[in-house]
This record gives C-alpha cells, structure tokens and sequence, in this order.
C-alpha cells in the first residue's frame, strides 16, 4: 500500500491542499491502494483563509518507504520570504533525505520554494504560480523553472503551477501507477477532463480529445468508452444527447478535432492493445468486447495477421 502525505505548511491555501487530497481519496474509492496522511512541522496550522486544523502529527513521525510521495501545498507567499520558512532547516533535510530514499517529492505553487530550501530543484526542470516564476529562479538560480506548463515530472521531484494545477498533477501521478482508463474515471468523477502538460508526451485516447466544455460531447465520449461492445449507432448517440445525427457530428467534429467514428476506432484499438496482453483472451474474444463482429475486423484495424 503506498502512502500519499501531505505536509500542511503554516498559512497553507486550502485549494492547494484540498484539490490533490480529493483526487486520491476519490481513486482509493475506486479501489486504489492507497492511503493519505497528514503531517505538518509546525503546532495546529491555520490556512490563509484562518481554518484551523488543529493537532497533526509531526513529519517526523512519517513512516514512508521507496515508492510513496510527499506533497507541500502552497502557503501565504509572506511567509515563504520570511525568516521563521528560512529556520525550518530540520524539515529540509528531512525531505532532501526522503528524495534519497526514492520518495516522490511533489510540491503545489509556490510549496516548490520548500523543495528549492530542500536542495531538490538543482539542475531540475521546475515550475510554480506564474507571479512567483521569475522569484523561484532568482533564489534558485541552478533550478530550471520553466513557465506557462501545468506540471513538471523531473526525476523524483515533480512541481505544478498554481491552484487548481495541482489536481491535473495529481491526477497525472495517478495516470501513471493506475493507467489512464482508472484515471480518466477518477477524473469524470469528480467533473474534473484533463488537461495536458506542455511536457506530457505520452498520448492517451482517454484523456485526448477532451480539452472543450461541450457538456453533451463529454457524455457521448463517456458513453463510448464504457459501451464499446455496443452498436453505438449515430442515430442512437444523437438521442442520447438530444440532437440530430448530422448536429452531434458536426459538433463532435468541432470540438474533438475528430469524428465520432474515428474516435471510436482509436478507442477500440486501445482497449484491443490492452486486452491483447493477456494471453487467455483469444482474438475472437477481445473482437468480440471491442464491438466487432469478426476477428478479421479487429486485425485489419490493428494491422496484424491472422493465424494461419
């Protein structure tokens, strides 16, 4: 079982805190294994908004092991350029010595001011809230702060922008332990569609094509990828969102860039991929759940052949 910790920094801002945290509570519903824990380093931290949290455990008591993560929220920015931040040199060394333990060090805004304190953006692609890019490489001048991007994976240090960035960063920490199927279900969950980071590469027919607010294309795209196997007829998709067929396509043109049958077609070439790892699923079979009438129908789009 991993472990997801938080650190609550004295005048931490809430939606840095709260938007990640949600994010994993949600996956560990949806079956992640997983827990979230509550540290801080100081006694009963108050958020910029003056909610208290009363008595949390110490950092110290953490018991984290290779492969869990630690994430700092941002915090009131006075209190990043005060002396008493500057002071908190336990708790530095602290998270420097968890980085050495292969523990994903994350930070949210300018919580990434704490992992530059901790040593850890050296020679580190970093990024933080946009007022506060040119301060974190100012004081940080061997970092690599890197502006206008979401998030940043750089090693075992990964740093977001500001606010609500840090739900896509946690969400992308969950694309890769979960995958981006388990991910993009976390996601509708909480009504959140991902968006991509400049220097996220990987591509995935989950989350693609979601980058509009079209609430009627986000439920169609919904509906394909759990209703595969289904004949998923234009006229059918249509009424489902109370539009005529020629409406849905133009829309779903539009906004996706893509037309309803090609991205069923990648969709189905996805799932196919999947399946096709698991040796027990005979061809025929995985055609079959793809929605598919023949196996030849499937082989064709994936271009293999077909057993002699």
């Amino acid at each position: 079982m991993k472990t997801i910790a938080f650190i609550i920094p004295p005048t931490v801002e809430l939606l840095d805190l709260a938007g990640p945290v949600q994010v994993f509570m949600e996956a560990i519903s949806y079956g992640f294994d997983a827990e979230v824990k509550f540290y801080s380093y100081t006694s009963e931290p108050v958020s910029t908004a003056g909610l208290g949290f009363g008595t949390i455990n110490h950092y110290s008591k953490a018991q984290l092991t290779e492969g869990d993560y630690v994430l700092v929220p941002g915090m009131n920015f006075d209190y990043v350029s005060s002396i008493a931040f500057g002071a908190e040199k336990d708790f530095f060394t602290w998270l420097k010595d968890s980085s050495d333990n292969h523990i994903t060090v994350c930070s949210i805004c300018n919580g990434a001011f704490v992992l530059g304190k901790a040593g850890l953006l050296k020679d580190t692609e970093c990024t933080t809230h946009w007022r506060r890019v040119e301060a974190l490489q100012q004081q940080f001048p061997q970092a690599k702060v890197l502006s206008d991007i979401l998030y940043v994976k750089s090693n075992n240090v990964y740093t977001s922008a500001g606010v609500s960035a840090g739900i896509d960063l946690a969400l992308a920490i969950l694309e890769d332990l979960k995958g981006p199927l388990f991910t993009h279900k976390v996601a509708r969950e909480l009504v959140v569609y991902n968006r991509r980071s400049g220097t996220h590469k990987q591509q995935s027919i989950y989350l693609d094509y979601r980058n509009h607010i079209n609430p009627q294309i986000h439920k169609v795209q919904d509906y394909l990828i759990d209703n595969l196997s289904q004949e998923n007829s234009g006229e059918m998709l249509a009424d489902m969102v109370n539009m005529s067929p020629r409406n849905l396509s133009r829309i779903f043109k539009e906004k996706t860039g893509s037309t309803v049958l090609e991205y069923l077609t990648l969709l189905r070439k996805e799932y196919a991929n999947t399946m096709l790892n698991n040796p027990e699923y005979t061809i025929e079979y995985i055609a079959s759940k793809c929605g598919y009438k023949s196996a030849r129908q499937l082989q064709r789009i994936l271009k293999i052949k077909a057993d002699s």
